[in-house]
C-alpha cells in the first residue's frame, strides 16, 4: 500500500507515529519559510508541514508543489501548538512533519478553484467534471447518493425482495416518451431500445413467481431537458405479487419514513397526507401539491352562478367554473406582483386573472363595478377571507381553472415565503383518472400507461365512458415534486384487450407490441402492482440541490451532451456500415 492511515484518520493518539499519507494538495501556505499543506483525500485533511533544517530535501519537494498536485509523504505526527488547533476539522490537533515527500503526479494550472465554493459556470463544471467531483458539496452528494442506495438494498432484502437485473438492450414498445434506437449489425433493419423503464420485465418476473423484485434501474428517455430530467436517469424499480394498493403504498410509506430518519436529520417530516386525484386538483391545482404550506382553492361556482359578471355567470352555465385562491395577507402585494401573477395565469391558458383586495375601508379591485356588494359579501364569506386577504379569481373549464390557480399558488407562496426548506411534507395522490383526452391527435391515451388497472367498481364503465374511469394508482409526493409513481397492474388477457381497444390499439398491433405481454397472461399470471421512484430527483430534495445534475456524478448538459466526455459525436464510416445505417441530412423547413 502506498500509505498507512487516511486522511481524516489521525488524532492526538497517533503523536510520535511514523506515517505515510497520500492524497491532493487542497491548500498550500508559506509562514516563515516553513511550507504548510492541507493534504486532501477522499475521507478528510490532514495538515502537513516541511522542516527546512532537518529535512531540506523533503521541504524543497513540499516548495515546488501547488493547488491538486498529487503527493507521497513520509513523517512524524505531532500535536499542534497550543492555540493553533482547528476544531473544525477531524484531524485538527495535530500536523504531520515531513522526512521525505514525493510528487506522485502535478497538475496543470486548473480551470477553476477546488477548495473554495465559488461560482461557476455549469459548462466549465462539466468539461471538468472530474475536478468538479473534488468539491466537497459534489463528493458528499455522490457519497449520499451511495449510502442511500445502500440504505434502500438493506431495507428491502429484510422485506425479502430480491434484486434482478433487466436488459438493457430490448425491444421496442412506445407507449409513452420517445425512445433510444440502437440499430442491430446482425440483423439488418432491426432494432433494439434502450428502456424508458423495466417495467414490462418486472410484470413478466411475477408471473415467473419472484413475488417481491426490485432493482436500481438505469432508464432512458430521448426527451428535451429540464432541470429534473436527463436522458438516462436512475429508478428504484420495485414489483410485489398478491398485494392491494394499500399493501403496496403502507411499504413504501416504511421505506421513505426510514430513509428520512436517517438521512434528513434535523428536518420536521409531515405525516403522510392521503389526498384523491379530485382532492389534489379541486385544492391544490396540481397533482403533486406541495403541501408545505396551507394555501386552498376553493369552488365559488355556485355562488356566482346568478351574478350579474357575465364572465362568471356565462362561465358556469356553460359547463365551466369559478375558482379562487385566498390570500392571507396578500393585501400588501404590489401592482406589479398582481401584474405578474396575470401574466402567469396567461403563460397557463387563463384569459386574465381577476382580484379583490379587502382593505379596512372595503373592496378594491377593477371588476368590483360588475357585481353588487351583497355578491362580493358573498364570495368573501364562501372564501373565508378578512381584512388585508385578497381573492385571485379563474373562471374556465374545470381542468384549466386547476391549471392556473395551481401555477399562481406555487407563486404566491414564494411572495409570502412559505415553503420551508426545513420542512419535508409528504403525500400521496392517487386514484388517477385511467385514460386523458389527447387534443393533438384526438384520442385517448393511458395517463399512467396501458398496463394499470382501473378500479374493480368502475371496470363495467369502460366503453360506456372510458374518461370518468378512475384507476388504481398512486404518486409519492414530497415537497411539491413527484418522487414516484406506480399502479396496481391488469393481469387479465381479456380485461387487457379492452383497454387496448379504448386506445385505438387494434388487436394486430397490440400482438405486435406487446404479444410477449399477452401470451404471458395465458400461463397463470398472478395479481400485482408495483412502484417506481425517480432516485435522482429525491436525492436532490434531500441534499438541497436546484437541479439533478447536482447529485449525478456524470451528467448530461441541458442540452443532452456530455461535454466532458464529447458526447454525442460522429463515428467511423466503416462503423455505420457494420451497424446498417445510413446518415440522412434532414431537409431544411
Amino acid at each position: 500500500m502506498h500509505r498507512t492511515h487516511l486522511l481524516d484518520s489521525l488524532s492526538a493518539k497517533n503523536v510520535g507515529e511514523n506515517v505515510t499519507l497520500c492524497g491532493w494538495v487542497h491548500r498550500r501556505r508559506d509562514h516563515g519559510g516553513i511550507i504548510f499543506i492541507d493534504l486532501r483525500d477522499r475521507y478528510g485533511l490532514t495538515q502537513i508541514c516541511s522542516d527546512p533544517v532537518n529535512y531540506k530535501e523533503a521541504h524543497n519537494s513540499l516548495d515546488k508543489a501547488r493547488s491538486e498536485f498529487v503527493l507521497k509523504i513520509e513523517g512524524t505526527v505531532r500535536a499542534r501548538p497550543q492555540g493553533q488547533e482547528n476544531k473544525n476539522l477531524k484531524t485538527g490537533g495535530i500536523e504531520v512533519v515531513v522526512k521525505k515527500a514525493e510528487v506522485l503526479s502535478p497538475s496543470d494550472p486548473l480551470p477553476f478553484e477546488i477548495d473554495q465554493d465559488k461560482e461557476v459556470s455549469e459548462e466549465v463544471r462539466l468539461k471538468y467534471r472530474y475536478l468538479d467531483l473534488r468539491r466537497e458539496r459534489m463528493k458528499n452528494n455522490v457519497v449520499r447518493r451511495h449510502q442511500i442506495i445502500k440504505f434502500i438494498r438493506d431495507f428491502l432484502d429484510k422485506e425479502d425482495f430480491i434484486e434482478v437485473e433487466t436488459p438493457i438492450l430490448i425491444k421496442g414498445t412506445p407507449e409513452g416518451s420517445r425512445e433510444y434506437v440502437v440499430p442491430s449489425r446482425i440483423h439488418p433493419g432491426n432494432f433494439y431500445v434502450l428502456p424508458q423503464s423495466p417495467q414490462q420485465l418486472k410484470q413478466l418476473l411475477m408471473i415467473a413467481s419472484f413475488d417481491k423484485y426490485f432493482q436500481i434501474a438505469r432508464c432512458f428517455r430521448d426527451e428535451d431537458q429540464r432541470g429534473d430530467r436527463q436522458p438516462e436517469f436512475t429508478q428504484l424499480d420495485m414489483e410485489m405479487s398478491f398485494v392491494e394498493m394499500d399493501d403496496i403504498i403502507e411499504l413504501n410509506e416504511r421505506l421513505m419514513k426510514s430513509i428520512l430518519k436517517k438521512f434528513a436529520v434535523g428536518k420536521k417530516v409531515t405525516k403522510f397526507v392521503h389526498l384523491t386525484y379530485d382532492e389534489a386538483m379541486n385544492n391544490y391545482g396540481v397533482d403533486k401539491p406541495d403541501l408545505r404550506f396551507d394555501l386552498k382553492i376553493v369552488d365559488i361556482s355556485d355562488a356566482v352562478k346568478d351574478c350579474e359578471f357575465k364572465v362568471f355567470k356565462d362561465t358556469v352555465a356553460n359547463g365551466g367554473v369559478v375558482k379562487v385562491l385566498k390570500v392571507d395577507g396578500a393585501a400588501s402585494f404590489t401592482r406589479k406582483q398582481f401584474d405578474d401573477l396575470e401574466v402567469l395565469a396567461r403563460e397557463n391558458g387563463a384569459k386574465g386573472l381577476a382580484y379583490l383586495v379587502l382593505e379596512n375601508d372595503g373592496y378594491k379591485s377593477p371588476i368590483t363595478k360588475f357585481f353588487k356588494k351583497k355578491e362580493l359579501d358573498e364570495i368573501v364569506k364562501v372564501c373565508g377571507a378578512k381584512k388585508g386577504d385578497a381573492i385571485l379569481f379563474a373562471a374556465d373549464k374545470w381542468a384549466k381553472c386547476c391549471k392556473i390557480l395551481g401555477a399562481v399558488r406555487l407563486v404566491v407562496a414564494d411572495y409570502l415565503k412559505l415553503k420551508d426548506d426545513n420542512v419535508f411534507a409528504l403525500c400521496w395522490v392517487k386514484n388517477f383518472p385511467l385514460f386523458e383526452y389527447n387534443e393533438e391527435e384526438k384520442k385517448l391515451d393511458a395517463v399512467h400507461h396501458p398496463f394499470t388497472a382501473p378500479l374493480d367498481e368502475h371496470i363495467g364503465g369502460l366503453e360506456k365512458n372510458p374518461e370518468g374511469v378512475l384507476s388504481k394508482s398512486y404518486d409519492i409526493v414530497l415537497n411539491g415534486v413527484e418522487i414516484g409513481g406506480g399502479s396496481v397492474r391488469i393481469y387479465d388477457r381479456n380485461l387487457q384487450a379492452r383497454v387496448f381497444k379504448i386506445l385505438g390499439v387494434s388487436d394486430e398491433d397490440a400482438e405486435t407490441r406487446f404479444g410477449h405481454m399477452l401470451k404471458a397472461f395465458n400461463y397463470g399470471a398472478p395479481p400485482h402492482g408495483g412502484i417506481a421512484w425517480g432516485l435522482d430527483r429525491f436525492i436532490m430534495i434531500l441534499q438541497g440541490e436546484p437541479n439533478i445534475r447536482e447529485v449525478i456524478p456524470f451528467p448530461k448538459d441541458q442540452r443532452a451532451r456530455d461535454l466532458m466526455l464529447g458526447a454525442p459525436s460522429p463515428v467511423a464510416q466503416k462503423t455505420l456500415d457494420e451497424a446498417n445505417v445510413k446518415i440522412v441530412k434532414r431537409c431544411e423547413p
